[in-house]
């Protein structure tokens, strides 16, 4: 039975949806949680990733007293492979559900995932409350208003059904300087550096790149936003004092700005933890100087996600990235040079993508010579990004020859749409197969359980390895468990 809500009391839950295996830990919910109780209030965590049995952690938790809020968060809307398309969302309404079976408290949404199409969600799971971009300010000024009985339309990024339509308020991007030291106490760390993998920490916001497909600007905002490099060294000894001693940073580039990338290394390495730690990172290839190699060296940086999406230079500037075919060789020859692991990420198939530019991307991979190469086949549209408002201006979705997935009843590409280039062919990714051929250095997003396969949802090959003692980003851990087997 439900209960009327006490809004005097400062009990509040937050919800981690996102069941991806291997597991992931929830970072934005531990840096909420510390705003959250430095605010005053009594803060849980019901983390499904590691819950099994979710209906009953979700009616567990919530035989207690009725909390004010229920924030529940929406990492992905799916996993982003045109192969597999799965969707999540109805796994979060079903969430959603038992807990507003449990409780009248608000149930308020939020998430990188929930950011980008922040109504579609709540339409979707049923609910009428969410905070898109930053929350750690902006809920708990909503919680605020709740428990004083206030109004709480003007709170940053609130986003409400009002008399049956949507109000939606901009999002206030957090100054980092605002960012308190973090505890990093209320996700099990430990348990996902032991189930996932690795731990994470975020040394900065925001995106100002134009990459025409990417949805992080839209999702952290279009300012970059660094944090204290003593506040961020601070809390990876945090991390290390609780035994996690690998991770990867949430950075959507974390050498971008290069003076504060520098800036946190020597921070690391001043402390003397460049022996005590291994991490990864994403980056971008420009800008990369042996010197930044050699400071990530000394700072314990092993590995580098460098984002490169093409290696043909027309299709590098339809994508607006501002490097070159010859920036992703540099970038790979200093890798080398420093002995830091590399990955290069492709996005195949955006806008005028042919044969002959994959062809290109791919001989370019093969002379640059980075660890791992990603082969991902068609790009995720995204709503509010240039790609999308691309397609969108070019008429009907169903009569676009470029899409493929939910391209009818779709509002806000909610459901898995792709842009694939027909001028790719019907068997664009036979081509792209034949292409890559039995080179081991290549990842695809197969369907299979195999060591070539980094779609990272539901991966048992990773999953594996992981609990037989790998550490590490997951193409690094595919790399390492493909030498071991192979004896090399």
């Amino acid at each position: 039975m439900k209960r009327k809500v006490n809004p005097s009391n400062n009990r509040v839950f937050l919800v981690n949806t996102n069941r991806m295996r291997p597991v992931v830990a929830p970072i934005a919910l531990d840096y909420l949680g510390t705003c959250l109780r430095d605010g005053g209030y009594e803060v849980a965590l019901i983390d499904l990733a590691l819950d099994q049995d979710r209906p009953a952690s979700v009616e567990e938790h919530l035989r207690g007293p009725e909390p004010l809020a229920v924030g529940v968060t929406v990492r992905n809307t799916d996993d982003c492979y045109l192969g597999s398309r799965d969707f999540f969302l109805p796994e979060i309404r079903r969430v959603v559900d038992a807990i507003k079976e449990r409780t009248n408290a608000p149930v308020v949404l939020g998430g990188c995932g929930f950011s980008i199409m922040p109504a579609a969600v709540l339409d979707y799971c049923g609910c009428d409350l969410g905070i898109r971009g930053d929350g750690e300010v902006a809920f708990l000024q909503l919680l605020d208003a709740l428990r004083n009985n206030n109004s709480y339309m003007s709170v940053p990024g609130l986003v409400c059904r009002v008399d049956g339509r949507w109000h939606i308020n901009p999002p206030a991007d957090m100054a980092m300087e605002r960012f308190k030291p973090q505890r990093r106490d209320l996700v099990d760390n430990v348990r996902y550096l032991v189930e996932g993998g690795m731990g994470n920490i975020e040394t900065k916001r925001g995106c100002n790149r134009k990459c025409i497909y990417c949805a992080d600007p839209v999702t952290k905002g279009r300012v970059v936003r660094v944090r204290n490099p003593q506040g961020v060294v601070d809390e990876i000894e945090a991390l290390l004092a609780r035994g996690v001693d690998v991770f990867h940073t949430c950075d959507s580039e974390f050498n971008l700005p290069p003076v504060h990338a520098s800036a946190v290394c020597e921070e690391i390495a001043s402390r003397n933890l460049g022996r005590k730690v291994r991490w990864y990172a994403y980056m971008s290839p420009k800008p990369f100087t042996a010197q930044f190699a050699s400071l990530l060296k000394r700072a314990g940086c092993v590995g580098i996600n460098f984002g490169v999406d093409s290696g043909s230079d027309a299709m590098l500037r339809r994508l607006a990235r501002d490097f070159t075919p010859q920036d992703i060789l540099d970038t790979a020859r200093i890798c080398r040079d420093y002995e830091i692991a590399s990955m290069f990420d492709l996005l195949l198939g955006g806008p005028g993508e042919n044969r002959e530019t994959v062809a290109e991307t791919v001989d370019l991979m093969r002379r640059a010579g980075p660890d791992r190469v990603g082969a991902a086949v068609g790009i995720r549209l995204y709503p509010g990004t240039p790609l999308a408002r691309a397609v969108e201006s070019e008429g009907s979705l169903e009569q676009n020859p470029h899409l493929h997935g939910e391209v009818s009843d779709n509002p806000a590409f909610l459901k898995p749409v792709f842009y694939l280039s027909e001028k790719l062919g019907p068997d664009a990714v036979r081509f792209i197969g034949d292409l890559i051929g039995d080179d081991e250095r290549f990842f695809t997003a197969s369907e299979e359980a195999t060591q070539e396969n980094y779609n990272y949802n539901e991966n048992q090959v990773l999953v594996e390895a992981i609990r037989a003692g790998y550490r590490g980003a997951y193409w690094d851990i595919l790399r390492r468990l493909a030498q071991d087997c192979s004896g090399g």
